[in-house]
């Protein structure tokens, strides 16, 4: 091992203000410096940006030190940097802490609010929120859920706990309840272990039910129902991408207010565009949680407070 791998191996870069730093391995090549290595790589800012950045001190070289401007590239380091939004708007939904022990902290998300940074939100993600209002910089999330959906988020507290808290997602040792209100169909026999193969598609955001060996499962029953729509329960028993969206959706019993499926909308960029969306909330909620803690032996189990309200489908 070099000395610089020993350095960045030891090397720790803490966040701020609840983000942690991207990073980036510097490859052989003909740049005269790292703002020229970084504005072609990352053109989503100008190397003057980049000059900015690395003045005001965001850009850290593999010991976690401040970059100095105009400084002459070198290959085999790793730069981290800390990325920021100017004028991120904010998203006008709380989330709150259910629980919180040394081992692990249970969050109740709102809808629209992301759980990771992407794309055009950081701030306003539940990760940084949560890390920030608690003030653990090791906070790191299970498992997922969409930012349109509301409900259960669970992270790890200590960095030693994570893969083994991430492992009991990944090998389906986690009991997950999900409510939904969608379309209801008669000819449909409920309930029903609904089984399917869910690829990446080619259009963006979107995944697809294809032909084959099935990766997806999820267990549908029906609460209530009213003539022309149900509240149902939804146990994925596996965990695929937008899984309950599109195997709904694929039953012919989309859920309501689903902004991709079957029709994907643009997404709401404008103000205007935004508080007509938040008007129709994605009527899906990650409602309850159990498994048995890898820790202390002790059974989990969360609820989220967020429910749903059939009555708007039942009048209309």
């Amino acid at each position: 091992m070099t000395r610089i791998q020993q350095l960045h191996k030891r090397t720790t870069i803490p966040s701020r203000n609840g983000v942690s730093p991207g990073k980036v391995f510097l490859p052989k090549g003909t740049w005269r410096t790292y703002e020229d290595f970084l504005a072609e790589r990352f053109p989503v800012l100008t190397k003057n940006e980049w000059h900015q950045r690395i003045i005001e001190g965001d850009v850290l070289d593999s010991n976690g030190e401040p970059l100095l401007p105009d400084s002459i590239y070198h290959s085999g380091q790793t730069l981290y940097y800390y990325r920021y939004i100017a004028n991120e708007p904010p998203i006008p939904f709380q989330e709150s802490v259910l629980y919180q022990d040394e081992w692990l902290v249970v969050a109740d998300k709102p809808h629209f609010l992301p759980v990771t940074p992407s794309g055009r939100y950081l701030q306003e993600t539940l990760l940084v929120r949560l890390r920030r209002k608690l003030g653990i910089d090791t906070l790191t999330p299970m498992h997922r859920i969409d930012r349109e959906t509301a409900g259960l988020v669970l992270f790890s507290v200590k960095p030693e706990s994570r893969d083994r808290y991430q492992r009991l997602f990944r090998e389906n040792f986690v009991g997950k309840h999900y409510e939904a209100i969608a379309a209801y169909r008669t000819d449909l026999a409920l309930p029903l272990r609904y089984k399917s193969r869910i690829v990446q598609s080619d259009a963006f955001m979107r995944m697809e039910t294809v032909e084959g060996k099935h990766n997806a499962e999820t267990e549908i029953r029906i609460l209530r129902r009213s003539e022309n729509y149900a509240h149902y329960d939804l146990k994925p028993v596996t965990g695929r991408k937008h899984q309950l969206r599109i195997q709904m959706c694929t039953l012919g019993i989309p859920i309501v207010n689903d902004r991709i499926y079957p029709i994907h909308y643009p997404e709401a960029l404008t103000p205007a565009m935004q508080e007509e969306e938040y008007r129709h909330p994605l009527q899906l909620v990650a409602k309850s949680i159990r498994f048995t803690d890898p820790f202390t032996g002790e059974m989990r189990q969360f609820e989220s407070r967020y429910s749903l309200d059939f009555s708007f489908v039942t009048t209309t």
